[in-house]
């Protein structure tokens, strides 16, 4: 319902503008420099975890900066709630759209939605499907990928047997870490078993356990973020083996980790610097201004000093 009455009003805004086609005025980028009285709408997949409310910290801090304003609404990692946030905040008049996809896929209806509207789009650590995306600010997922293989690979030796714990189904960035990590795995390593476990640390934990089990013989584990890696460290402990887990994101409970001798090492991304280049786009969209299609954050390897 709330979808139809979005596309009602859309469709009464192009009637009441005489049938043209141009969104309406509080849509459109503005170009004279003036961003007193603009919005950001920030959608984040889950601030339910630690890398995305730093995301979002980033996000904020950088449009305070700039005086603009930001209304920040949470998925709760649901993409039929994030369809609907993001139509939320098109109906609350926001300029320009910032998302932290869900599911690339699924996302993808919300930002033709505003792309009819003349709202622009920038996503953040991970891609939509389809729609016209100003830019996407993230990490290059595949590289770090490649890099957590290459470390397992050094560490335990090569055709070591590897687990595998991917992150969403349908997010782009668990087919580029997967990607990434393949590409050097299926060469170097034996990835014995593979399982999602949702980026989530509880399921992370779980998947584990039941992974050990079936594949007591595993002598490293790669995790797509450090939530997963966190949970899968905890189903090993239990276990009294010492086998060695690779995280993604470096988010401060993994580096916390790795000090402890616990977590071996994550391939640490920087979040509130894609929420802050994500806003320094969006600042030159709004004035009009081209942007590049892919705005690179840097990576590293981080294991303990």
């Amino acid at each position: 319902m709330k979808k139809l009455t979005f596309i009602l009003a859309a469709f009464l805004l192009i009637v009441t503008t005489g049938c043209s086609l141009e969104p309406p005025s509080w849509a459109k980028p503005k170009s004279d420099g003036d961003l007193k009285n603009m919005k950001i709408g920030l959608s984040v997949s889950t601030l339910n975890n630690p890398f995305f409310v730093s995301l979002k910290d980033g996000v904020v801090a950088e449009a305070k900066k700039h005086g603009i304003e930001t209304i920040v609404v949470d998925a709760q990692n649901d993409s039929a709630k994030q369809s609907n946030d993001v139509d939320d905040l098109m109906q609350k008049g926001v300029n320009v759209l910032l998302i932290n996809p869900t599911d690339s896929s699924a996302i993808s209806t919300a930002v033709q939605s505003a792309n009819n509207l003349g709202i622009p789009v920038i996503t953040l650590d991970r891609s939509a499907d389809q729609g016209d995306v100003k830019a996407l600010v993230a990490s290059d997922n595949v590289k770090g990928g490649r890099m957590a293989a290459e470390f397992i690979e050094k560490l335990v030796g090569k055709n070591a047997k590897v687990i595998e714990l991917e992150g969403v189904a349908g997010a782009s960035a668990t087919r580029e870490r997967g990607k990434g990590f393949h590409e050097v795995a299926d060469q170097t390593l034996k990835v014995i078993a593979k399982q999602t476990a949702d980026f989530d640390r509880t399921k992370g934990l779980n998947v584990m356990e039941n992974l050990l089990q079936a594949n007591p013989d595993v002598q490293a584990v790669f995790a797509h973020n450090d939530e997963m890696a966190l949970g899968a460290i905890e189903a090993i402990k239990s276990t009294g083996k010492n086998i060695p887990v690779v995280g993604f994101d470096g988010n401060d409970d993994a580096l916390k980790s790795i000090q402890e001798g616990k977590l071996t090492a994550t391939v640490a991304q920087q979040p509130e610097l894609i929420g802050q280049l994500a806003v320094q786009a969006a600042y030159d969209v709004l004035q009009g201004k081209t942007v590049d299609k892919t705005i690179p954050a840097p990576l590293k390897l981080v294991i303990k000093e």
